[in-house]
C-alpha cells in the first residue's frame, strides 16, 4: 500500500496467471481493477475477492485487441488512485507460421504488444507524476531467443521483455518499479488455446507469488522450477544454439514435424 497506492489494474484477470495475480494483490491489501473479455468470470472473481480480502473491486469487460477498449480501461479508472499496473493479458499459438491464420497472428500482436504498450505508456506517465508506482509486464521464457513453431508469439514476448528492461532504467529515478516476469509452461488455459502440450507446468499460484515477491527487487524474474532450470541452461549457450534447442522443445509441444 505504501509503495503502490490504493488500486491495482490487472489485465487478463479472468483466468490463469492474471486471475491469480489479482487475488494475491488483493491479499496484500490493494483494491483491484479486473480487466478481461469474459464479464461473468471477472464478476465472479470480484465477489470472491471482496468477500475474502475486504477490498474494493472494479470490473472492466473489454477485448484488448480493440483500440477503443484500451481507452475504456483508462476512462474506467479515472479518479482512482492507481499505483500498480499488471499487464497479464496475452495469448500464443503453436505450429508453423505459414500455416497460421494471419488474422489471429495480427490479433496476437495487438493484444500482446500494442495494448500492453498503450496501457503501460498511460500509467507510466501517471506514476512518474506521482513519483511512485509499479509495472509488471508478462514476458516468457521464449522471449530470450527465437522459437520455431511459436515464432510470432516468441517475437511478441521479446518485445515485452526488452520494453520492461529499458523502462526499468528510465523509471527507477522517479520511484517507479518495473518488472518483467518470464514464466515457462504454466497450468492455465494457455495450452488449449495455443494448441500446445505443456510439459512440467508450474502452477499459476506459484508464478503469481514469485512475480509479486520480485517486484521492486529484480528487473526480471523467471518463476517456476522448470522455467528456472531451462533459463539457466539456455543462458550458458550462444544464441544460435539456444534457437536450435528451443526449436526442439517447441516441436515436442506441438504436432509439427521438422
Amino acid at each position: 500500500m505504501d509503495q503502490y497506492g490504493e488500486w491495482a489494474v490487472v489485465t487478463g484477470a479472468s483466468s490463469g496467471i492474471g486471475r491469480e495475480i489479482a487475488s494475491q494483490v488483493a491479499a496484500r491489501g490493494l483494491s483491484v481493477v479486473l480487466v478481461a473479455r469474459r464479464q461473468a468470470e471477472i464478476e465472479t472473481l470480484a465477489l470472491e475477492i471482496e468477500k475474502t480480502w475486504k477490498v474494493k473491486t472494479l470490473t472492466v469487460a473489454v477485448d484488448l485487441a480493440l483500440p477503443e477498449s484500451r481507452v475504456a480501461v483508462v476512462e474506467a479508472v479515472h479518479g482512482r488512485s492507481v499505483g500498480l499496473l499488471v499487464n497479464s493479458a496475452g495469448f500464443g499459438s503453436g505450429g508453423e507460421f505459414v500455416k497460421a491464420d494471419f488474422a489471429g497472428q495480427s490479433e496476437m500482436v495487438e493484444v500482446n504488444c500494442q495494448a500492453l504498450l498503450e496501457l503501460t505508456h498511460v500509467f507510466a506517465k501517471r506514476f512518474v507524476e506521482q513519483k511512485r508506482g509499479g509495472i509488471i509486464l508478462l514476458s516468457s521464457i521464449v522471449a530470450f531467443q527465437g522459437a520455431a513453431y511459436s515464432a510470432n508469439y516468441a517475437a511478441t514476448k521479446a518485445y515485452v521483455q526488452s520494453l520492461a528492461e529499458g523502462l526499468r532504467g528510465e523509471l527507477k529515478p522517479y520511484g517507479v518499479d518495473v518488472l518483467a516476469s518470464a514464466p515457462g509452461p504454466t497450468a492455465t488455459g494457455f495450452g488449449s488455446r495455443s494448441g500446445m502440450r505443456l510439459s512440467n507446468p508450474a502452477s499459476a499460484e506459484t508464478v503469481a507469488r514469485q512475480t509479486l515477491d520480485a517486484l521492486g527487487r529484480k528487473g526480471t524474474v523467471v518463476p517456476g522450477g522448470f522455467a528456472k532450470f531451462l533459463y539457466a541452461s539456455l543462458m550458458t549457450a550462444p544464441r544460435f544454439l539456444r534457437v536450435k534447442i528451443m526449436r526442439g522443445i517447441m516441436k515436442s509441444m506441438t504436432s509439427e514435424k521438422p
